[in-house]
């Protein structure tokens, strides 16, 4: 969608005298409390971001389906800023207009941040104060933004996050899976081949591993997770907050089953516990041996050979030393022959 014409910094800068003079304003004084409120120890001591004539960027974590989740911090930074860049303005005006917010509202996706970016940071740069957001949950997870706070970093603009709602960590903690540790990695490729070279790369994971999914590929996508991982723990977790929401768990071959039975619609987040270890030694493949499968993975799942080695040992239940001294035996039967 097209967005609306950035507006002018509001009279920020004024010209006087030949100078620019920042003018006071509410705007001004909520800058200042957000900066004081996010100054950190440094070597037992605090430090103050520095005083700058810049505007500043705020990345806004937003409702992934229940209005009631927006925050209230979140709500005074929406309605004092000077825009509001989103991903999809119409998306972005319901929850504005929920809360009775008007601001103007300018779009910011990934078709367009190559040239919206830099729009931004010359108005941030004339002291526009300026919100993100999503039209779900935080600015940058999975979702475009890097661009512009790479540009902002650079151009030395103060950025500020105001945390919101999150599908992955509303999914963990309901999940049953262990979440001490976890790896995010958000949306697998969703050509077949390019998936399944990114699943055998996390054969190696032994934590929990979440992924975003769309629904018309998720049954695939189990399939592959389970041919290349293993039948192991899972919960799909689907349309987290909003009235349908729903949680199956079970293995994966119990969540395809499932899905067979009754299709999962909406936004799904899809979690994948480790491996039990004794059913990982239960199952080894005595067709292949361990250089033949080291070879494989280097080349299927483009991992170097200390890391295809280790996975291989883990597939087999080895200790990578003995691991490594099969694959020096084996070479060195082949240079015999």
């Amino acid at each position: 969608m097209r967005g609306r014409t950035l507006p002018e910094a509001h009279g920020r800068l004024e010209a006087m005298s030949g100078k620019k003079v920042v003018r006071s304003s509410p705007l001004n004084k909520v800058h200042r409390e957000d900066q004081e409120s996010s100054e950190l120890p440094v070597n037992g001591e605090i430090h103050a971001a520095p005083a700058s004539a810049a505007g500043c960027l705020y990345l806004v974590g937003t409702p992934i389906g229940n209005l009631e989740d927006m925050t209230l911090r979140g709500l005074r930074i929406l309605k004092e800023v000077d825009q509001i860049a989103c991903e999809d303005t119409r998306h972005t005006s319901k929850l504005l207009n929920h809360y009775q917010i008007n601001k103007p509202l300018v779009s910011y996706h990934e078709h367009n941040e190559m040239t919206r970016a830099p729009e931004l940071v010359v108005a941030l740069e004339q002291g526009a104060r300026i919100a993100l957001v999503s039209d779900a949950g935080m600015p940058l997870v999975s979702d475009p933004g890097h661009r512009l706070v790479a540009m902002c970093l650079r151009h030395h603009i103060q950025v500020v996050p105001i945390p919101g709602p999150s599908a992955l960590l509303a999914a963990l903690s309901a999940s049953g899976l262990p979440n001490e540790e976890f790896l995010f990695v958000g949306f697998l490729p969703s050509r077949s081949g390019e998936r399944r070279r990114a699943l055998e790369r996390l054969r190696i994971e032994n934590r929990t591993i979440i992924f975003y999914e769309a629904p018309h590929r998720v049954e695939e996508c189990i399939a592959d997770a389970r041919e290349i991982l293993g039948d192991r723990p899972a919960c799909l977790a689907r349309e987290v907050t909003k009235l349908h929401e729903e949680f199956r768990r079970g293995k994966l071959s119990d969540l395809s089953t499932s899905l067979e039975a009754r299709p999962a619609r909406g936004e799904i987040t899809l979690l994948i516990g480790p491996e039990d270890p004794a059913e990982a030694r239960a199952n080894p493949d005595s067709t292949q041996s361990l250089s033949e499968r080291v070879d494989e993975l280097i080349r299927q799942a483009k991992l170097d050979r200390k890391d295809a080695l280790k996975l291989a040992a883990k597939e087999r239940g080895l200790t990578r030393r003995a691991a490594y001294g099969q694959l020096l035996e084996a070479l060195g039967k082949t240079d015999v022959e």
